[in-house]
């Protein structure tokens, strides 16, 4: 009789000891010494008991009874969220409890840049924190399968931006919401078109757009750079832009750009071929795509680089040759 008194008043301290941490949280939760952050996975289906072992195994060090009743005497037990959380040093076990039930998981994030080709993003999809690489080792095509876009050419299909995602979420996952980003985006600059422009579609409008990107030096020129590749797509004229030629090079493209390699015809050499090339040759954002369906107005079918960043637009060849001279040759 006297061990069942005792058990009960050890159980019923307990008890008193969860509902005042519950009221009154005296304290935050100790990690155990040297650490910094405490990881924590919560599998789906996982009982709140669970639960509180796995806070203790992971490195809180807490009385995994007295979490276990505290998660009970909270009434919000069955509502805690499977995920991936981070504890921190100062977390209260009220805060944790909300965490947990907010679903509040612990988000990593990678960012795509401006200009940057499918290798480029690939790569820092691989180096991105904590993010699953499923794509690792597939070809561009089978990536694309897996996006549901057999047949489609990967390069410039993904909106530059930061995405945030779950610890251990797949790379996938975020190529998903980066081409469904950029076909909104695409559709949004289609819809704002000039009406006199002489693109055709929405596809020729990004494949546009990716050239102005690679081009513009300064934000300022991006508009009238488009400008420049419209009036040239009205004549026939080529657009000779050598980030095409560059791309259509691929691993030989060794840093430099040759005489010869602008002679040498590729489907991607806008040198020796009229119209655009075959597909986007990069990621372009927001403002060269709105470039790309509003150009600025202007005579200008030749520009080159100040060497500021900035280009010096011309109307004919000779005020072309002249602003090379200068700004190239230093003549």
């Amino acid at each position: 009789m006297r061990r069942i008194f005792t058990s009960l008043l050890v159980l019923l301290l307990l008890v008193s000891g969860a509902a005042a941490w519950w009221l009154h949280e005296p304290m935050p939760l100790k990690l155990q010494p040297g650490a910094q952050v405490v990881d924590l996975e919560i599998e789906p289906g996982t009982r709140a008991n669970t639960v509180a072992e796995v806070v203790v195994a992971s490195g809180a060090d807490v009385p995994t009874l007295l979490l276990q009743l505290w998660f009970r005497l909270s009434g919000q037990a069955r509502q805690i969220k499977a995920g991936s959380y981070e504890i921190v040093p100062g977390t209260t076990p009220r805060k944790l409890l909300s965490m947990l039930v907010r679903g509040e998981e612990t988000l990593k994030n990678v960012t795509l840049v401006e200009g940057w080709n499918f290798n480029q993003v690939r790569a820092a999809l691989q180096k991105a924190e904590q993010l699953v690489p499923d794509t690792q080792g597939l070809s561009p095509e089978t990536i694309m399968e897996k996006l549901g876009r057999p047949g489609i050419h990967p390069e410039g299909r993904f909106f530059p931006d930061t995405y945030t995602y779950a610890k251990g979420a797949s790379d996938v996952a975020v190529l998903k919401r980066a081409a469904r980003a950029m076909d909104k985006r695409v559709e949004a600059a289609w819809a704002l078109r000039s009406p006199d422009t002489p693109l055709k579609t929405p596809e020729q409008a990004l494949i546009l757009a990716s050239i102005v990107e690679k081009e513009t030096g300064k934000a300022s020129d991006r508009a009238q750079i488009a400008g420049v590749f419209i009036n040239r797509l009205r004549i026939g004229m080529p657009l000779q832009t050598d980030p095409t030629v560059i791309y259509g090079l691929g691993d030989k493209f060794d840093g430099n750009l040759r005489k010869r390699d602008l002679q040498t015809d590729t489907t991607y050499n806008t040198y020796t071929r009229a119209g655009l090339p075959p597909t986007p040759i990069a990621m372009p954002g927001k403002a060269a795509l709105l470039a790309a369906v509003q150009p600025a107005p202007t005579k200008a079918l030749y520009f080159v680089a100040r060497g500021d960043g900035s280009s010096q637009f011309s109307s004919n060849l000779d005020e072309h040759n002249r602003a090379v001279n200068k700004y190239i040759r230093g003549q």
